[in-house]
């Protein structure tokens, strides 16, 4: 077992999620992650403290509870003129951090994100790096509706292509 608690991943699940990790480092290697957190932190502002690293864990930890995200979202939608969705500034529990992210994906779809973009709650809540690529791309999806709407400051992450053998 690992020190989460959790089982460790054999067969299948191994190999996807170490496939999950190496794709996680090609973005790292690209700097979307960094290209993230500087656009968060940006559109932010006084808002939300700051997301503190560009490493994984850091961007996950800071993120975990879905409050930054949802005012990340907020900000946004307003500046689109459109409601602003509801969240919990003050998470005591899974649950309620659960529902800030849920709530955080359908403000992304109300704001124009496509829905093939969002992510799962777990995949911010475990923490688990292979999963969290899901977070990264969302936000970075959300980066480019935010520049199609002429928002300021713009995203600066790139839009890459793979091959499935890279």
């Amino acid at each position: 077992m690992s020190g989460s608690g959790r089982a460790n991943k054999s067969g299948l699940g191994y190999e996807v999620e170490k496939k999950m990790e190496a794709n996680y480092d090609r973005e790292e290697a690209a700097g979307t992650p960094t290209h993230v957190v500087n656009w968060v932190n940006a559109i932010l502002g006084s808002e939300h403290d700051p997301i503190p690293g560009t490493d994984w864990k850091s961007i996950c930890n800071h993120l975990r509870d879905g409050v930054a995200l949802c005012k990340l979202i907020n900000i946004l939608l307003k500046k689109d003129g459109k409601s602003p969705i509801n969240f919990q500034k003050k998470v005591m529990s899974p649950f309620v951090a659960m529902t800030n992210i849920e709530n955080f994906n359908k403000g992304c779809q109300d704001y124009g994100v496509d829905r093939e973009s969002e992510f799962q709650s777990g995949d911010l809540w475990e923490v688990r790096k292979g999963p969290f690529l899901n977070v990264i791309n969302c936000i970075h999806s959300l980066g480019f509706v935010a520049n199609k709407k002429k928002v300021s400051p713009q995203y600066t992450g790139e839009i890459r292509k793979y091959m499935d053998n890279e």
